[in-house]
């Protein structure tokens, strides 16, 4: 299959060829241009049709897989995919909302990032001591699993902050969380899993993701003390993916029974837990428990990423496997790409050492405690009824209101006001029976601006509790 709509790359444009790909197809899908079914050539072929590497158009894949742009059946290719919008019924599997936020005054969606906080100055001065620096080692080729320092600084920074327990060779640097999961789970797809547990309610764009890649995600159901190990147990799969530091999206924490539980039975069914540590940056001390993966190393990969806590553009993630799976991992990952930009690894890896992380993560965990803190407030008065789950920290606020309101309601008539908002349903997959709920990031709206929109979504709710 040949690509016949003129999709070019600009080798002279600050944006990468990646990126390109992905916007351009973005482009094509939101206008109309390819609609839902439609089959698109291999990344192979686009790659040879439009003269750029194969690795371009697999990241480009991928992140539109991802955000629910593109789905791959085995034998079938891939195709767009059909990304249905909720509906009175209830739809059971709802990928990202493909609305753009322009118009809206308050986008408090989830999937965002604080990019405004991002720390130009000392980033740059990272770069350019990393650009003065280079030799002829660090401006060639790395290996695919990454610059090896940068391996290294990474496994002494995830022990000191979050009890990782691995080595450098058992690390690798991904090009964000997307690529990490999309290898772990080919390699379990060969290894003869058919299924991957997934938190009900998580995040819509990861089962998609998952879906994708040739897995289906099973939905195991979370209550205020995170995953429901006793179910997961019922479910007959054997790899499941969890965020049990901060649930994704209720905020719920993994307490220490659950975490023994868990480990035990991922070692009873010879399995792996993969552990996204989405958002561990933001975390207060009183809010964070050491990773999961400290309690069992040889049973869970630990995944997490840049893209919260510095940018998404970054491009840079990490995994921390057990030795025999991190083997496949590498067999996997020799076969898409040749790694990810080795400038761009030493100068997190200068950003690392010197402390400057360390210095972002706490001004972000100061400023993101205040606007939760100003969600407490205003939601007690706006939003009558409703309770903030999870603790005192994170980067989204999982609202439950009292059984008679309308969700869906609720949200339509927020965005009407210039409120853009998730519901609670947005984020099931099987589990439709929950209490009404709004999940509210306050990634990219700062204190002031939560406020106001919280007052907004309160007049609505008067409207329709009255």
């Amino acid at each position: 299959m040949s690509w016949q709509l003129g999709l070019t790359v600009d080798r002279e444009s600050r944006l990468s060829l990646a990126v390109q790909v992905r916007n351009s197809l973005r482009d094509l899908v939101e206008d109309g241009t390819l609609w839902p079914g439609t089959r698109i050539p291999s990344s192979r072929q686009l790659a040879l049709d439009i003269g750029v590497s194969r690795s371009v158009v697999v990241e480009a894949y991928e992140q539109l897989s991802a955000e629910g742009y593109l789905e791959t059946k085995r034998g079938s290719g891939t195709t767009i995919a059909h990304r249905a919008q909720p509906d009175t019924a209830g739809s059971t599997l709802v990928p990202p909302d493909p609305e753009p936020a322009a118009g809206a005054m308050w986008d408090l969606r989830t999937g965002t990032s604080n990019v405004v906080d991002f720390p130009r100055q000392e980033w740059i001065r990272c770069v350019t001591g990393v650009i003065n620096d280079s030799g002829r080692l660090e401006l060639g080729y790395s290996p695919p699993a990454g610059v090896p320092l940068t391996r290294r600084v990474l496994t002494g920074y995830l022990g000191r902050v979050r009890g990782v327990r691995s080595r450098p060779e058992d690390v690798m640097v991904t090009s964000g969380f997307a690529q990490g999961l999309a290898l772990v789970c080919k390699v379990l797809l060969d290894r003869g899993h058919t299924t991957l547990g997934v938190e009900d309610p998580g995040h819509p764009g990861e089962r998609e993701f998952i879906t994708s890649s040739g897995l289906r995600p099973v939905g195991i159901p979370v209550d205020e003390d995170g995953l429901r190990v006793d179910l997961l147990e019922e479910s007959g799969a054997r790899a499941v993916l969890v965020t049990p530091g901060n649930q994704f999206p209720t905020g719920a924490r993994l307490g220490p029974d659950r975490r023994e539980r868990l480990t035990a039975w991922a070692r009873e069914v010879d399995g792996y837990v993969i552990e996204d540590d989405f958002d561990s940056p933001f975390l207060h001390r009183n809010d964070r428990l050491p990773a999961l993966q400290s309690l069992a190393p040889d049973r869970v990969v630990y995944a997490g990423s840049a893209s919260k806590a510095l940018a998404p553009a970054l491009r840079l993630g990490w995994l921390a496997a057990p030795s025999e799976l991190m083997a496949s991992i590498e067999h996997v990952r020799a076969g898409w790409d040749i790694g990810c930009s080795g400038l761009e690894q030493l100068a997190f890896t200068r950003f690392v050492d010197t402390g400057a992380f360390d210095r972002h993560q706490r001004r972000l965990r100061s400023e993101f405690h205040r606007r939760r803190q100003a969600v407490r407030r205003q939601a007690a008065t706006s939003l009558p009824g409703s309770r903030l789950l999870g603790g005192d920290s994170g980067l989204q606020a999982y609202l439950r209101l009292p059984g008679h309101v309308d969700e869906r309601a609720l949200v339509r008539a927020a965005r009407a006001r210039s409120v853009l908002v998730r519901g609670g349903r947005f984020y099931a997959l099987t589990d439709t029976s929950r209490p009404p709920a709004l999940v509210i990031s306050y990634a990219t709206v700062n204190t002031g601006g939560l406020i106001r929109s919280l007052m907004e979504l309160g007049s609505v709710y008067r409207e329709l509790t009255t």
